[in-house]
């Protein structure tokens, strides 16, 4: 697919290999355009990152000198992470308090619906007699 007009990309999953990484920042800078890519990484990354960083060393643009001295991943290593990658904590983008709100309003509605089990019609239908708790 291809889309116009993307200059960013941001990886929030660090990629398995360089060439996934090729493919997902290659959607900025098409037909002689310049891009942008970030790429957010964690320590579990570490061993997927010296290979990525060589490729960025290699189209000529900078990479800390730490990343270039990470150990090198091993191929039964490389193969393991391709076929289960990292599993990792969900993200949530919701700021807290429309998560605070959401539950408040979520505890009321709760709250209100139990509230009317309670109330039960008699068998005319016209009187409301309320059922207690036991």
């Amino acid at each position: 697919i291809d889309f116009k007009g993307v200059n960013m990309v941001i990886n929030y999953d660090l990629p398995t290999s360089a060439v996934e990484y090729i493919h997902r920042i290659g959607r900025t800078g098409r037909a002689g355009h310049t891009g942008k890519a970030v790429t957010f990484f964690t320590e579990d990354d570490k061993p997927l990152l010296r290979s990525i960083a060589n490729v960025i060393q290699r189209a000529g643009c900078p990479v800390p000198d730490y990343i270039k001295h990470f150990p090198k991943l091993q191929s039964k290593q490389k193969k393991k992470l391709i076929k289960k990658p990292l599993t990792r904590e969900s993200i949530c983008t919701t700021p807290q308090c429309f998560l605070k709100k959401a539950k408040r309003k979520m505890k009321t509605t709760k709250e209100n619906t139990n509230e009317k089990k309670k109330v039960k019609e008699d068998k005319n239908g016209s009187k409301l007699q309320t059922v207690s708790k036991s």
